[in-house]
């Protein structure tokens, strides 16, 4: 009786210390995807992609050409149309940063003076089977010519991510 006191006391001692909240703190730039869904690593990687090939697209230089300076650019709305909650917000400073710092583009804060706007939309695919599943975003974003309203530049970037949970786990 002694000897099952002592188990079941181990085994409390050992289910309450896996409850202990810990903490380790990271670089912002190591990648972390815990659940799988859209994160601040998708939405950084996302951004400075799309950003890249924009800025290296033909209508830079006709720009360029056409008018002798770096055109301007604001980024207009982003709106997410997956089926998760997913802060755009994030991906908008993202875009600004990426846009900002790749030396080809003037950026404002507001519609005043901007040459173009880019703006688009977040949207996603779920397929899900006992335990696992796979979901794919897609980030569709246009560069709009603010005084023609054309489409000068038009991108989309997929990052697809397969989960397996635990078929067994505690609460």
């Amino acid at each position: 009786m002694k000897r099952m006191r002592v188990v079941i006391l181990g085994c409390a001692a050992l289910a309450l210390a896996g409850c202990a909240t810990q903490v380790i703190r990271k670089d912002a730039a190591e990648v972390v995807d815990l659940s799988g869904r859209w994160n601040d690593t998708d939405a950084r990687l996302v951004a400075e992609e799309m950003v890249r090939t924009c800025t290296a697209a033909q209508w830079v230089a006709r720009f360029n050409k056409q008018k002798g300076r770096d055109p301007v650019v604001i980024v207009g709305t982003v709106t997410n149309r997956s089926h998760e909650h997913i802060n755009a917000n994030v991906f908008i400073e993202d875009l600004e940063m990426a846009l900002v710092n790749s030396g080809r583009v003037r950026f404002v804060a507001s519609k005043t003076g901007a040459d173009f706007m880019l703006q688009g939309s977040i949207n996603s695919v779920k397929d899900e089977t006992r335990g696992q599943y796979a979901i794919m975003f897609q980030s569709n974003l246009e560069l709009i010519d603010l005084t023609t309203n054309e489409k000068v530049w038009i991108g989309q970037k997929k990052v697809k991510k397969r989960v397996k949970r635990p078929q067994y786990s505690l609460p």
